[in-house]
């Protein structure tokens, strides 16, 4: 919901940022990899409750994750680095949440497993269309910059980047903050199953 704002006031700066790696000739995918091996480092900071640490590795990976997609714009963008890209966010996105549900298991993990639950919709309604949409050669006119159809939601991954923080900020209410982007999850799984059914039924 709030990426087409997000995306649009720091595509600047990651622009500015991509370059100097680009003169290095650092390719995205070294950027995509070496961001994933930090945010993943997040899934025993977690586990361990140390918050403010998982909360860096959090915010490494997730400006490794911009710094790829401008990189790749600035060199030569291909459909395996984009690849490359979707399943490392994916896979970083449930290791987080695994990270809290080891870190205190008797509270946490029923609403990380939710959460999860939550999570294959969302992931399996935005690349099943994308697969889709592909086929018949349709773009984004929202998100023109990405290497697939890019279908928006409640729950972008603005929105998943802020209840990362909220939760490492607030470790002791995750079972509510879990809940509360279930539910939100369930809901842009919703839209998208009908709204994408619909538009490749017409």
């Amino acid at each position: 919901m709030l990426d087409r704002w997000s995306l649009a006031l720091i595509k600047g700066p990651l622009n500015a940022a991509a370059k100097p790696l680009a003169r290095r000739h650092i390719s995205a995918n070294q950027v995509s990899v070496t961001g994933f091996a930090i945010g993943l480092a997040a899934l025993p900071l977690l586990a361990f409750e140390c918050y403010s640490w998982a909360l860096l590795a959090i915010a490494l990976n997730r400006l490794a994750d911009g710094l790829d997609g401008e990189l790749a714009r600035l060199t030569a963008p291909s459909d395996s680095g984009a690849f490359l890209d979707i399943v490392l966010d994916f896979l970083f996105y449930a290791a987080v949440i695994a990270g809290f549900a080891l870190a205190r298991p008797d509270t946490n993990a029923l609403p990380a497993a939710l959460l999860l639950f939550g999570f294959m919709g969302t992931g399996s309604s935005f690349l099943a269309f994308a697969i889709l949409a592909e086929r018949r050669g349709l773009t984004s006119m929202r998100y023109p910059s990405k290497g697939f159809y890019y279908l928006s939601g409640i729950t972008e991954g603005t929105e998943t980047i802020g209840f990362f923080v909220l939760m490492c900020l607030l470790p002791d209410a995750f079972a509510w903050i879990a809940g509360l982007f279930f539910v939100l999850c369930v809901i842009t799984t919703a839209t998208r199953v009908i709204g994408g059914f619909h538009s490749l039924r017409a």
